[in-house]
């Protein structure tokens, strides 16, 4: 059993986490929010630490990131747990299983065969994804420690809860090349009811990684009546252009899953109107998810209108290679295959 990291030992056996912005205060013999991390006799373990249940090589558009190495492929890993609860998770088996005390399921995987297999099949970085990585911190950063002597980038597919002191750490260890952080809402009370969680900690850490040599791109699942109202749409585009009109912007499409499987499907007309929003608000690259059909998923240069790299669904149809546009010589901005 791993021990784990960012945790104060309070009075009477009872622990406060401090991994995210929940700050668990947890009792001896219980579990943090995110069912993984547990407290043995005023002893923080990290149960699932190794334990992988997803080991998988994965466009880097799939993540998505579309300024971040185009074209490449990211070994994809994953643990069980997750420090929500969001109704519509589309990979709720895992992410959700460990609550209530559950089996924390998974093959145990040395860092050091993680790392070698991403060489053995060729990828230029390791995804932590498919579950918030945040609850997985240890195994992930001691992976990346590794990665990073192999000149292997490290991306995180985050919900973006995660606390300053542990985003510190792998920032300043140079831990992580790219983040892209899921923005559901602007809503808090989206966030309470349908994520268990509090949206203010995601906007400071979205305007920190802003700041920060990490590079960043944000989503949007758009829920039909939960989050996709022009004023709850244009409330983020806003919010991201105040901060940097740089960030790359996915509006994704939502299929019915988990606890929301009565909800319908995302329209495709309210992608397009969210992508027209995104443009207005002064955000240079918008990006439309999950329906490929709409060509929303080009990399267009601002400056003068052409397209850069062209895409359909997670492949890369042409690109142009280092993020420079051919027709005018904008350069644009984001991590580019060297």
């Amino acid at each position: 059993m791993h021990e784990a990291s960012l945790y104060k030992k309070l009075g009477n056996n009872t622990v406060k986490c401090g991994l995210c912005n929940h700050f668990c205060l947890i009792e001896a013999d219980k579990r943090g929010a995110c069912g993984v991390r547990e407290n043995h006799d005023g002893k923080l373990v990290s149960l699932n630490y190794g334990k992988l249940v997803a080991e998988h090589i994965d466009p880097i558009e799939k993540k998505p990131f579309f300024h971040f190495l185009p074209g490449s492929q990211a070994y994809s890993i994953s643990t069980v747990g997750c420090n929500f609860g969001c109704l519509f998770c589309q990979n709720w088996e895992i992410s959700q299983s460990p609550k209530g005390g559950g089996v924390i399921d998974g093959e145990v995987v040395k860092p050091e065969d993680v790392v070698k297999a991403v060489k053995e099949n060729g990828c230029e970085s390791i995804a932590y994804t498919y579950v918030e990585p945040t609850i997985f911190y240890e195994y992930a950063r001691d992976v990346a420690v590794l990665a990073k002597k192999e000149r292997i980038r490290n991306v995180w597919v985050s919900n973006g809860f995660m606390s300053r002191e542990m985003l510190d750490d792998l920032i300043e260890n140079n831990l992580m090349d790219a983040i892209n952080v899921d923005l559901k809402s602007f809503s808090e009370k989206f966030y309470l009811t349908k994520c268990k969680a509090k949206v203010e900690p995601v906007k400071e850490n979205i305007k920190f990684l802003a700041k920060s040599p990490v590079w960043l791109e944000v989503t949007m699942l758009l829920i039909p009546g939960a989050n996709d109202s022009d004023d709850e749409i244009k409330g983020c585009a806003d919010f991201l252009a105040d901060i940097s009109k740089d960030i790359p912007w996915h509006v994704s499409a939502f299929y019915p899953a988990y606890k929301m499987m009565n909800s319908a499907p995302t329209l495709p007309e309210t992608l397009v109107k969210a992508r027209d929003i995104g443009l207005k608000a002064g955000l240079k690259y918008v990006y439309i998810g999950n329906l490929p059909y709409l060509n929303g998923e080009n990399t267009i240069c601002p400056k003068c209108g052409e397209a850069v790299i062209e895409r359909m669904g997670y492949s890369v149809r042409r690109n142009d290679n280092k993020g420079k546009c051919v027709s005018c010589g904008e350069n644009l901005e984001g991590i580019w295959c060297e």
